[in-house]
């Protein structure tokens, strides 16, 4: 039997320790990293057309049954009253106290039948209570090819930027329909048939496009074709990983699944495997310290207290008082030079920043402060190209949220942890605006109307 979370978490002696010292390697997408350089490729889904491969990196957990509509509201923070086959929707699940357990996507494939896609967090929290609760549901899990043996059930490819429309006219030879966000439609492509989600990414027009794997190169084979003309470009992983800075999604915060109600049952159940790790400057040995509620990385308006859910009346209680908001800090650029250039001095540099993403956990978290005080934490950090800035989406109190704030990140732990993307290093202290989220006026204005 694989260890459970509970027992790693008494074998480590608390959460904390646990998932700060976890010896799991950095996340890598099992792509091919580059296929030109990712800056090129960054640039491309702001100004042409970029293909992107998502087959690889994400879990598929397919539920099925006459039980699976009522297990996704039960758990889910969203609104399903008009949920229809062929609809999608970014699905956000909380604890019992109303602290973010995660999101992925969720597709309603037919009458009884839906695909959460996306990280493992909510996926896992879904099964488990579908498994131990009253529902008549089934599951099957696609996870992603780090842990699958043999090819994904699923392909599914990103088409984004101004010339996508140009490109799905061209490789369908027809007029694409009007499809609202996070509407589905299907598609031909080389004579077979393609699902589509409609949404953007970076505030672009785009289509996800999914189907058989068996079908997949044939597909893609069809959709590089088309291209021709379009100046299409390939997209690889390292520069994949980093669009969720312009489009502001932060991917990966801590789930509360460390205490609360009903989650020592839960940790009994999940593999230790799937703890993650925890990285960056923000200390606590309570593990509740870094939770964070759905109003604080914006994801207020999925919420829909139309119906009852794990977590209602505690989020209904965060909702009435929302202390943070979600923004984005510019890094100030002369104290990003200054530790990148402390690995060309004598002595202990700053933690090692790369670049494009600079994340060094599964879940990263930040001190930012303002004159020596706490005022949020910072999440996801790295470059976007197209903006020319070294950005973080973070987390910030109210009164500091206004755009051109003046904060200083705190970059690097003390002391130094464990984990293997971890050398010996010192804390730095780096400037910081704090400007809109999504930080692209572009973006801000157009992602949901993509």
């Amino acid at each position: 039997m694989p260890e459970s979370l509970a027992q790693a978490i008494a074998r480590a002696g608390s959460p904390v320790t646990l998932l700060r010292n976890a010896q799991a390697r950095p996340t890598v997408f099992p792509v091919t990293p580059e296929f030109s350089n990712w800056r090129s490729e960054q640039q491309a889904w702001r100004t042409s057309v970029a293909l992107l491969d998502q087959s690889h990196h994400m879990t598929d957990l397919f539920i099925t049954g006459p039980d699976a509509l009522r297990l996704l509201s039960d758990v889910g923070v969203n609104s399903f009253s008009n949920f229809k086959v062929d609809q999608a929707k970014q699905y956000i699940a909380v604890n019992h106290e109303g602290y973010l357990i995660g999101d992925a996507i969720l597709f309603y494939l037919a009458e009884e039948s839906f695909d959460l896609v996306g990280w493992h967090m909510v996926l896992d929290w879904v099964q488990y209570h579908g498994e131990t609760g009253d529902y008549d549901v089934s599951f099957e899990r696609d996870a992603s090819s780090v842990v699958r043996e043999g090819d994904p059930k699923l392909y599914r490819f990103e088409i984004q930027g101004p010339n996508a429309l140009a490109l799905m006219e061209k490789a369908t030879g027809a007029t694409v329909p009007p499809t609202r966000f996070f509407g589905m439609t299907t598609f031909t492509i080389d004579g077979l048939e393609v699902r589509s989600l409609r949404h953007g990414m970076a505030g672009q027009p785009g289509f996800e496009l999914f189907g058989p794997w068996a079908e997949g190169e044939r597909v893609r084979s069809a959709l590089i074709a088309a291209g021709d003309g379009l100046d299409l470009v390939l997209v690889g992983s390292k520069a994949y990983s980093s669009a969720n800075l312009e489009s502001a999604w932060v991917p990966s915060p801590i789930p509360a699944i460390f205490s609360g109600e009903g989650t020592d049952a839960y940790r009994e159940w999940l593999p230790a495997a799937r703890a993650g790790s925890l990285a960056g400057s923000f200390a606590s040995e309570d593990i509740a310290d870094f939770y964070i509620t759905p109003y604080d990385i914006g994801y207020g308006r999925s919420v829909a207290f139309d119906h009852d859910f794990i977590g209602r009346a505690a989020l209904e209680r965060h909702a009435a008082d929302q202390a943070r908001q979600k923004v984005t800090l510019v890094w100030n650029p002369e104290d990003v030079a200054a530790a990148i250039q402390s690995l060309l001095e004598p002595g202990v540099p700053a933690k090692y920043i790369d670049f494009p993403k600079a994340r060094y956990g599964q879940h990263q978290v930040d001190r930012v402060l303002r004159d020596g005080k706490d005022v949020g934490i910072s999440h996801d950090a790295g470059y976007i190209t197209n903006e020319h800035a070294f950005v973080s989406l973070a987390s910030i109190e109210n009164e500091y949220a206004t755009p051109g704030t003046e904060v200083e990140v705190v970059w690097g732990e003390d002391p130094n942890s464990q984990k293997p993307a971890v050398e010996k290093h010192r804390q730095v202290s780096i400037r910081a605006t704090v400007q809109p989220a999504p930080y692209s006026a572009f973006a801000r204005e157009n992602y949901r109307k993509s």
